[in-house]
């Protein structure tokens, strides 16, 4: 038989504890062990006024934005109003039952104000970073570089012609943003070439069709990985072109040396990286084995002789052609001071059988030759021996990094415009991305019984 509701007097006093409401296996509890806070008060102090009303504590809007990234919370509002419901969210933002919750208009004024110029997103992704090396989850030996399109928070439609330029009345934070990037090479000036359109509301963001579908506006993140534990050791945030791309590997690696010396020994990549300046670059400048499809397009379809064909003497510092004759430079170097060319005598083309399939429009053959051609060979070395393939395998750890940004932290859409907005989402992202990495990683410790 039904039973009958029960109405109880309501007790005049209660006892509820948080601490003991949330779950020892809970996101939040495993990762609250590595989130040290301790130093955003005296970094943001040069930024906040001696006199007037006190300010919401920075603290809890960082831990508020943590929560945000590491559940994929992408809008403000919702945040604000899921701390202000959600028992666990509240525990990890010391609030208790009845602390305030900020109004969600105080993370833009904060994030576009006195957080940015502190670079404070930056100092607790390397506080976050530094306890994984503490830990012992960074092994410094090898790191994967790559990169990832993130749509910008920009209509397609109302992108307009790039040759006409931005508009005279054009104006907002996004575009003094654009302005102030135009000589940086990670941005304006990544690249002559002029964009097929450009956005009125975000011009920073690069007209790209990479993805082979319909083209869209959109920024790079670039993440630099430590292959051990698939650690984010640094990222980045770029215009989507490829040359930005590989300016911020570079930038991302001396970083690393500088801030945390970590030196790798080898980093992983694609043929996006592979070009000869910059496998010179890394091996030549900083010792960096280069795990790294070669960047070549010397191959040929229609039957000529390709330049893999022909075969180079170190000790002569000659090329020999599939017909046994020499090819010899002078030391002239063509393209920018970057190619010496290895000409064929004329007289021996001339009488040479297989002519036809080697310079049948030319008098002779040419075979051109990178200064950096040492370092590219190296590359292919490593690329046919046992370790390269290893390397091309652990090489998806970081492709797979990008899937858990945008499927579970559900960063796949840009919610800041301009440069420096995509670069505080990024980094936000990596932060709880390596946030999550330890909880999985590490386990809490067991209490001690009294």
């Amino acid at each position: 038989m039904m039973g009958h509701r029960q109405v109880e007097q309501a007790a005049l006093y209660y006892e509820f504890s948080l601490e003991r409401h949330i779950p020892t296996d809970h996101l939040l509890r495993l990762i609250d062990r590595f989130v040290d806070l301790e130093q955003v008060r005296r970094d943001l102090a040069p930024f906040y006024s001696s006199i007037g009303r006190p300010s919401i504590d920075p603290e809890l809007m960082i831990r508020m934005l943590l929560i945000g990234y590491c559940f994929g919370i992408r809008s403000e509002r919702r945040l604000c109003d899921e701390v202000h419901l959600n028992l666990a969210y509240r525990w990890f933002c010391r609030l208790g039952l009845d602390g305030a919750v900020p109004d969600h208009s105080t993370f833009s004024k904060n994030r576009h104000g006195r957080f940015r110029q502190s670079d404070l997103f930056r100092r607790v992704f390397e506080s976050v970073l530094r306890r994984c090396i503490e830990e012992r989850l960074v092994g410094g030996e090898g790191f994967a570089v790559d990169a990832s399109l993130i749509k910008a928070d920009a209509n397609r439609q109302k992108g307009i012609e790039g040759d006409k330029g931005l508009p005279p009345e054009a104006a907002g934070r996004a575009i003094d943003e654009y302005l102030a990037v135009l000589d940086d090479a990670a941005f304006g000036a990544a690249t002559e070439i002029t964009p097929k359109f450009v956005s009125p509301s975000d011009p920073a963001a690069r007209w790209t069709g990479a993805h082979g579908g319909q083209a869209f506006f959109a920024y790079s993140t670039n993440y630099l990985v430590d292959i051990e534990n698939a650690i984010i050791v640094d990222v980045e945030a770029t215009t989507a072109i490829r040359q930005a791309e590989v300016l911020a590997a570079k930038r991302m690696i001396e970083r690393s040396l500088e801030r945390f010396d970590l030196y790798p020994s080898r980093l992983l990549g694609d043929s996006g990286y592979g070009s000869a300046e910059m496998l010179a670059w890394l091996v030549y400048e900083h010792g960096i084995e280069p795990h790294v499809t070669v960047f070549d397009k010397s191959a040929r379809t229609d039957g000529i002789f390709s330049r893999d064909d022909f075969t180079y003497d170190h000790a002569g510092d000659i090329y020999r052609c599939p017909g046994g004759k020499v090819l010899t430079t002078t030391g002239t170097l063509v393209n920018d001071g970057a190619t010496m060319l290895y000409l064929a005598s004329k007289r021996d083309c001339d009488r040479c059988a297989l002519k036809a399939r080697c310079c049948p429009k030319q008098a002779s053959r040419r075979v051109p030759r990178s200064i950096y051609e040492g370092a590219r060979d190296m590359a292919r070395q490593i690329a046919r021996s046992w370790e390269g393939g290893t390397s091309r395998r652990l090489r998806k750890k970081i492709e797979m990094l990008f899937a858990h940004l945008k499927r579970i932290l559900k960063l796949d859409r840009l919610r800041l415009r301009g440069p420096n907005g995509a670069r505080d989402e990024f980094i936000l992202a990596a932060t709880a991305q390596n946030l999550r990495k330890m909880a999985k990683l590490i386990p809490m410790p067991t209490p001690r019984l009294a």
